[in-house]
């Protein structure tokens, strides 16, 4: 039983979506396209950008399945919804409800993922960090006005 199971593992690894990060043009970044306080940017570097940019970190497990699988489908899914690293392709009223969402998902708690805080505890946002993360969602809201 034990060698089919190993068996069936060696097997799996062959199926491996790709952990990719596609460039981009960096005119398009958040950081060119918005005004970011330094604080602000490291707190979503360290928190969002691996599932909400294409500057993801793919740890050593995002390359073994069925692990792989997880991950790669979060972060398409993550990317899909919010991308920072194509900032400059959302129009004006959708960069305000993606920045609007962005306050109300950290301050409910639902961002960043609860699956994504235990490998990655750096990313747990304080108190401090939320606040500061919606004070700058809602300076930008007022200045896309």
């Amino acid at each position: 039983m034990l060698l089919i199971g190993v068996g069936l593992f060696a097997v799996v690894q062959v199926v491996r979506p790709a952990t990719t990060n596609p460039v981009g043009a960096q005119s398009l970044a958040l950081e060119s396209q918005m005004q970011v306080a330094p604080k602000v940017a490291a707190i979503l570097d360290r928190s969002c950008a691996d599932c909400h940019s294409n500057k993801t970190r793919w740890p050593w497990y995002a390359h073994v399945a069925p692990v792989s699988w997880f991950l790669i489908d979060h972060v398409n899914h993550g990317r899909s919804h919010l991308n920072f690293s194509e900032w400059g392709a959302y129009d004006k009223r959708e960069q305000r409800d993606l920045l609007r969402q962005t306050c109300l998902e950290v301050k409910g708690g639902t961002m960043p993922l609860s699956s994504y805080t235990p490998m990655h505890p750096d990313s747990k946002l304080s108190g401090e960090d939320v606040a500061a993360i919606c004070q700058w969602t809602n300076q930008e809201i007022a200045r896309l006005r």
